[in-house]
């Protein structure tokens, strides 16, 4: 079977986008899972910036990765893939011009897609962690990535925290984006289809909603009707490797038969140590939970 280019693989996922339809991503993050994803028939997958954090830093989701070690490892991924790979670029990695830099390195490791979120990162002195930026701040960064990109096929995916904000307010900022010329809205923390069809009513483009599975959300069907062509169900995959391979190395201790039996949440709790970086934000950065 030839292989798809770069921009085949954007092709096909901006086919995604205009379809009728609402995929699941697979979660990727190395080139063996993007391998799999692929030879299993996932329609698209997706690079956590969360999960990136983990595979190259055991750090937990907070803005401490740098844009260089996310493109390397979108560049390895990038390599081989043979899905569509769409990468979590989180804020852009600083304003408006990071932005610009973020694009360009992502597209030239291959991604077929990105987000750029509208939260504001990293967490800033005396605010709380969930603070997002100005409208007009993320409008400036959604024409920014734009006018970055030299393959017009990437796709641009404008992101906001939908649990954060009154319903009122994400249509307002999902609006915007939308006339900032974003290819597709991405939302996280919608509560539920009353919700959701409140702000799709206002939208053109397509949306996709980062849901980690919550019941509230579970019906395709009704999800393609209202504008979702992407769903992000979670990472799965990546804990279950992590408990794959603490149980592995368990038993290859002589550790089996212990009492202690983590599950892959625990497991990244305590080896990433958040408690430690909640701490030290508290304390030297006075940052609100």
């Amino acid at each position: 079977m030839p292989k798809a280019s770069h921009q085949d693989l954007r092709f096909a996922f901006r086919e995604l986008l205009a379809s009728g339809s609402c995929y699941h991503t697979a979660s990727v993050f190395d080139p063996m899972s993007a391998r799999i994803a692929a030879d299993l028939g996932f329609e698209v997958g997706i690079l956590g910036g969360s999960v990136a954090s983990l595979q190259v830093l055991a750090a937990p989701d907070f803005a401490l990765i740098t844009l260089s070690e996310f493109v390397e490892q979108a560049t390895r991924i990038g390599r081989v893939a043979q899905l569509p790979v769409l990468a979590d670029a989180d804020h852009g990695y600083g304003n408006a011009l990071n932005v610009m830099r973020t694009v360009i390195e992502l597209e030239r490791a291959g991604v077929a897609a990105l987000t750029i979120e509208d939260t504001l990162l990293p967490a800033q002195f005396g605010r709380k962690s969930t603070d997002l930026i100005s409208v007009e701040e993320g409008v400036g960064k959604i024409r920014a990535a734009l006018e970055a990109r030299v393959d017009s096929s990437l796709s641009i995916i404008a992101r906001t925290n939908a649990g954060v904000l009154t319903t009122e307010e994400i249509i307002v900022r999902t609006q915007s984006y939308q006339k900032a010329g974003a290819d597709g809205i991405c939302m996280v923390g919608v509560k539920d289809f009353e919700q959701l069809e409140q702000i799709a009513e206002h939208l053109t483009v397509p949306l996709m909603l980062v849901t980690y599975a919550n019941p509230n959300l579970r019906d395709d069907e009704r999800l393609a009707r209202l504008g979702v062509r992407i769903v992000v169900d979670g990472h799965a995959a990546y804990f279950a490797a992590i408990k794959a391979t603490y149980d592995c190395l368990r038993l290859q201790r002589g550790q089996q038969n212990k009492s202690e039996n983590l599950s892959a949440t625990e497991l990244s709790h305590t080896y990433t140590q958040p408690e430690d970086y909640i701490r030290w934000a508290k304390e030297y950065m006075s940052v609100e939970e």
